[in-house]
């Protein structure tokens, strides 16, 4: 059978299409719906903002590197990421080593005077800001907009009369006291608050953990939206003004109410070119980390109203399918990378490292269809990788999925000591190892079980192999991430080996699963391995 040109044109593209898609999760229904959550990553605090008609989207990133993701839309459903606005988080001495849980904070992305702006707070550090004319491309260095220990979450407005100003949240941990917000005012550019503040709502009252504020003017009321009442059981809380300082009115819009979606909060009110409202959330799961929603939003009495009122108390809660934004024409099925056949000379935009990179961590040369991992020596005799700083990791990206991934060990003079492999990683973690010793290379499905407190990795399996190439897998079932590691020396036949083990979140983070490539302090400089692809499949 003959096909036309245009015909196999259509085909091709639309096999591109697909190879480059998630096979594990797509929100996108193809029939003008979608089915929530909209991206099931790890996407934490989200915020979007939509210039003409293209939509970004920013989301905490703590201690991952690069940082700040920013991801791309055209029908607020459809997301990819198209680059990071911060390629090292400063200050940099402090963050070439783990932080845990620390870094990069709840971020706020606005677009103002022809550039982006993005406003993060370090709880440790202080308040930032990075911004760009072209969201594709470098960003400026960061800011330190203000200065100060424990301030979070902060979010800026141009007033009509192009006045700027901030407001933001605290860390109790940090600051002594949480549950407060604050508007200060800034320099009109945005790169400087000029104020002590004011606290503009307390909420010990009723809305007890009240932060993450995003800051909207609209009808002649100044709107903060802020979650509260905690990540997994807090809910969309909305003040408005008619001063900027206020005293503001307050409305719980949106709960979980009878649904299975809790802690629906801390996203982003976003409108189309036609003036249709919506609201994206984040749902906490646990070591699936805080994955993103989009809710239907409209205005009565100029309050928002999100997602469907079921129990008819006033208060919105999370819809799962949903009728997608009006846009005027409809755009191909995209969603966040996932695999990586280690093509061209860069890694794919989805990976992030355990600290700020080291250019001597890995290699991508262009025309070589791997990735190269060198064999590099942890800073310190460590008890588990919890602080080696060379992990290459990325997000869970559905309930249930499989990851496969092709390694050589290549050790060079060493006759021991270097270990490359799979990992899932979070507080407690879980890899599938190769290693060697004088008689050859072997196969070990390891674990640390509470890694954040340094207890040390134990051995599960061991396995001798043929060569120094081995094949790895892992398979993550839901509900609830139980991980089982496989092997083969052919590629074909798979073995279980090792124990199922339980993924386990982060500090303030989802699970991620990655590769890493190290060495003992006691071996012989020198080693790498080569990685021939990672696949996220069914």
């Amino acid at each position: 059978m003959k096909f036309s040109p245009l015909v196999l044109l259509i085909f091709s593209i639309q096999l591109s299409i697909s190879q480059n898609n998630s096979e594990v999760w797509i929100s996108d229904n193809g029939d003008g719906t979608y089915t929530n959550p909209i991206i099931h990553a790890d996407y934490s605090d989200p915020d979007v903002v939509r210039v003409g008609d293209d939509y970004y989207m920013t989301a905490s990133s703590f201690n991952a590197v690069p940082a700040l993701p920013i991801l791309h839309s055209k029908d607020m459903v459809n997301w990819k990421i198209i680059n990071h606005a911060l390629q090292e988080i400063v200050p940099i001495d402090v963050f070439n080593v783990p932080q845990h849980g620390n870094g990069v904070w709840a971020p706020s992305i606005r677009y103002h005077n022809n550039e982006f702006y993005i406003y993060w707070g370090d709880p440790d550090f202080g308040i930032y800001m990075v911004k760009t004319k072209d969201p594709s491309k470098a960003w400026d260095k960061p800011i330190l907009v203000m200065e100060g220990k424990g301030l979070i979450d902060p979010c800026p407005l141009w007033d009509d009369n192009g006045d700027a100003y901030l407001v933001h949240a605290y860390a109790g941990s940090r600051a002594g006291v949480k549950s407060l917000l604050s508007v200060n005012k800034m320099n009109r550019e945005g790169t400087q608050v000029i104020d002590k503040g004011v606290h503009v709502f307390d909420g010990h009252d009723n809305h007890d953990t009240v932060e993450g504020p995003k800051f909207y003017k609209r009808n002649g009321y100044y709107y903060i939206f802020a979650p509260a009442g905690g990540v997994a059981t807090g809910w969309q809380l909305i003040l408005r003004s008619k001063n900027i300082y206020g005293p503001y009115e307050e409305k719980v819009v949106l709960e979980q109410g009878s649904t299975t979606i809790n802690g629906p909060h801390q996203g982003a009110w976003v409108d189309t070119p036609d003036g249709e409202s919506w609201f994206y959330h984040f749902q906490d799961l646990e070591a699936y980390g805080r994955i993103v929603h989009l809710q239907p939003m409209s205005w009565k009495d100029n309050w928002p109203i999100m997602g469907k009122d079921i129990d008819g108390n006033g208060i919105g809660e999370p819809i799962t399918k949903n009728k997608k934004p009006n846009i005027e024409q409809s755009y191909p099925i995209v969603t966040p990378q996932e695999t990586d056949t280690f093509e061209g000379d860069k890694i794919g935009l989805q990976w992030q490292w355990n600290a700020n990179p080291n250019v001597l961590w890995h290699a991508k040369l262009r025309g070589e269809n791997h990735l190269r991992l060198f064999s590099i020596k942890p800073p310190e005799n460590l008890p588990n990788l919890w602080l080696v700083p060379n992990l290459l990791l990325q997000k869970f990206p559905a309930p249930s999925f499989s990851v496969s991934t092709k390694i050589s060990l290549f050790p060079e003079e060493a006759k021991k000591g270097k270990i490359a492999g799979l990992i899932v990683m979070g507080t407690d973690y879980a890899t599938l190892s190769i290693s060697h010793d004088e008689n050859g290379f072997y196969l070990n499905q390891t674990e640390a079980l509470k890694a954040i407190d340094g207890s040390p990795e134990v051995v599960n399996e061991s396995v001798k192999l043929k060569s120094n190439s081995a094949y790895f897998k892992v398979e993550v079932s839901s509900p609830n991430a139980m991980c089982q590691f496989l092997y083969s020396e052919n590629g074909k036949k798979f073995k279980k080996i090792g124990n199922p083990f339980k993924a386990k979140e982060g500090k303030w983070i989802g699970a991620k699963v990655g590769l890493f490539s190290i060495s003992t302090q006691e071996a012989k400089r020198g080693g790498y391995a080569d990685v021939e692809f990672f696949r996220i499949t069914k």
